[in-house]
């Protein structure tokens, strides 16, 4: 693994929900790294292909970028407001894939499944404002 890849790498280790390209390339510029917002994205697409890292859309169609928690297929509670994220396992959603997949005579099939909300504690701060 390439320094810089290490870095984006170690970058979404310690933070706590998902981060965006830029937000990442903004963190490590002010840290003083070398480095472009092409080499950030090429770093995010490799850890992503090897399983490293996960990616999901948001409602406005950017990319955001998280560590694993996991080394296992999941799928992501995600809240709207704050961001934080819960990988949930989902063997409705899997059985569900598998037999429309077969339905329609697929093979091979791969997923990917999103579910936002709004967590406990935005809820809890909504209410009480």
């Amino acid at each position: 693994m390439t320094n810089r890849r290490e870095a984006v790498r170690e970058i979404l280790s310690h933070s706590e929900g998902f981060r965006s390209a830029q937000d990442i390339y903004a963190q490590m510029r002010a840290a003083g790294a070398k480095i472009g917002l092409t080499t950030v994205y090429r770093a995010l697409q490799t850890l992503a292909d090897s399983g490293q890292i996960d990616v999901l859309r948001t409602d406005e169609g950017e990319s955001v970028y998280r560590a694993c928690a996991t080394g296992t297929h999941h799928h992501h509670l995600v809240c709207r407001r704050c961001g934080r994220t819960v990988e949930v396992a989902g063997p409705a959603v899997e059985r569900w894939a598998e037999a429309v997949g077969a339905e329609h005579g697929f093979t091979a099939i791969t997923h990917t499944v999103e579910v936002f909300g709004t967590c406990p504690s935005c809820t809890a701060a909504a209410s009480s404002s």
